[in-house]
């Protein structure tokens, strides 16, 4: 049954895609590639480092592995989180809000007593600093990517609840809204008919703002990810793209790539499957077919 607060998010959403949506975001199927000032970091999936997410809960504890950044220190950082089949948090809350998205498997995360709303693969969720919740997981393999603006990100008991003024999102991969080139200013040709696109997440592409947005990219694309932002960021959430960089690697769900100033990322999707890539930007980038 939808609720009020479902209800309120729903529109809430609505409302940030139609505004980001007039920002000036570009992907199209070309355009003048700016020239590569800095290189791209890599970390395969294969590569990850894990540990306890939250070592105080010793073997209970899913496994944390970072991607950028520094989750035990100050300022931002991604990591992902590993839940083993039918995990079930105690009550919590969280020193600082965060971002989710779910890679693989099944997740909830909502408050105590709330009927379980598991969140598929593609799937993303915001949780406030402060708010009581519990996060479980109900497959064989359940990983996501979580993000924050300010370290470090901390876990504390229910009784130091706060509220920060935040309210909590929840979006199925099905609610999902992708634009195409026909949906904003963007340019399809011919030998492209089905496109790149792009799902609007958060914040704002104009101006040098932060924003997540999230790439799909069809079967068979050959192009570049052209980034103008100061900080770029992109964790692959579907498929399996390779990045050429020097060397060409393939890159699985939970592979991270990024680079900071005015970037060219030769990326393509190849396989059976189409890839979509979560971005993190302080400002715009393009997406342009070869």
């Amino acid at each position: 049954m939808l609720n009020i607060r479902n209800i309120k998010t729903v529109f809430i959403l609505a409302l940030a895609f139609f505004i980001t949506v007039l920002g000036n975001t570009l992907v199209s199927s070309q355009g003048l590639a700016p020239k590569p000032k800095a290189t791209a970091e890599i970390l395969l999936m294969s590569d990850v480092q894990w540990g306890p997410l939250n070592p105080a809960r010793g073997d209970k504890s899913p496994k944390a592995g970072q991607l950028w950044g520094d989750r035990t220190g100050s300022g931002p950082s991604g990591f992902l989180v590993e839940f083993v089949d039918g995990f079930s948090s105690p009550p919590h809350i969280h020193n600082v809000t965060y971002k989710g998205m779910v890679i693989q498997g099944l997740l909830h995360n909502d408050d105590p007593d709330a009927h379980k709303m598991w969140l598929p693969a593609g799937s993303f969720w915001t949780q406030p600093a402060g708010e009581v919740h519990v996060t479980a997981a109900d497959d064989s393999n359940n990983l996501a990517y979580i993000e924050i603006e300010e370290g470090p990100y901390l876990v504390h008991p229910p009784e130091a609840a706060f509220d920060n003024g935040e309210r909590p999102v929840n979006v199925d991969k099905s609610n999902l809204v992708w634009l195409n080139a026909s949906n904003i200013t963007w340019v399809d040709q011919p030998e492209m008919p089905d496109g790149a696109k792009v799902a609007f997440l958060w914040g704002n592409p104009q101006e040098d703002q932060l924003n997540g947005t999230l790439i799909k990219l069809p079967t068979g694309f050959t192009g570049e990810i052209q980034s103008q932002s100061s900080t770029f960021r992109a964790v692959v959430i579907q498929g399996q793209p390779s990045l050429h960089s020097g060397q060409t690697n393939a890159l699985e769900p939970g592979s991270y790539f990024g680079s900071q100033g005015e970037t060219v990322h030769q990326v393509s999707c190849t396989a059976n499957e189409e890839c979509v890539i979560y971005v993190r930007a302080q400002g715009k980038y393009n997406v342009v077919s070869s």
